[in-house]
Parts: structure tokens; sequence; C-alpha cells
């Protein structure tokens, strides 16, 4: 029997598409960062209320008054989140993670898939 060699992980070069990102310490840094995937799951959430609105919606299932609440909620939601955003240093663009193969994590900008 012959020993394998291990297998050494390959390290992670740079593209112009996908920058390596090192790790930060820097205490400013890492309060963004932080407030970054927060945000993110935040607008995750976000969108998915959204689908599930516009799926009700079109499903009749809301009454004129429930859309209209509904709407305007959303509506209140995507400004707080650009407000927070802006606090942060962020863009909403910052938010939306690369899956590699799989895409995006999140939906452009105005845009819901139904």
């Amino acid at each position: 029997m012959t020993a394998r060699p291990e297998r050494v992980p390959r390290r992670m070069s740079a593209t112009p598409d996908r920058p390596v990102q090192r790790l930060s310490t820097d205490p400013d840094a890492v309060e963004r960062d932080l407030a970054k995937l927060v945000l993110t799951v935040v607008e995750l959430l976000r969108q998915l209320m959204e689908r599930q609105a516009l799926h009700r919606v079109n499903k009749g299932d809301l009454t004129e008054e429930q859309e209209e609440r509904i709407g305007m909620t959303l509506m209140i939601l995507q400004q707080r989140m650009e407000e927070m955003c802006d606090r942060h240093g962020l863009r909403m663009e910052d938010l939306n993670l690369d899956l590699g193969p799989l895409g995006t994590l999140l939906s452009p900008a105005g845009q819901v898939h139904g």
C-alpha cells in the first residue's frame, strides 16, 4: 500500500470578476462587514416577503385594504434598508453575495422573480 500525498487546498486567486477577500481585523471594517451581513439577510427576507405578497395579490387572497397596507409596508422597509446602507457606507448592490455557479443571492434591484 502506497501512501498518498495529502491534497493541499488550492489558493484562491484573484480574477477581475472576483477579487480575493482577506479577513480584516480593523474594528471599523469588522463593524461594517457585520452590518453588511445583517443587512444582506434582512434584504433577502424583504425580497421573499415581496414575492409572497405578489403571489397572494395575483391569487386574489387579499382585500384591497390589505394590498395597500402590504404595499406601503414594503415601500417603507425598502426606504429603511437604503437608509441603513447609507449609514454604514454601503450600497444596496453591496449586499448581493456572489454564489459562484449558482449566481447571486439577491434579485437585481427592482426585479422580482415570481
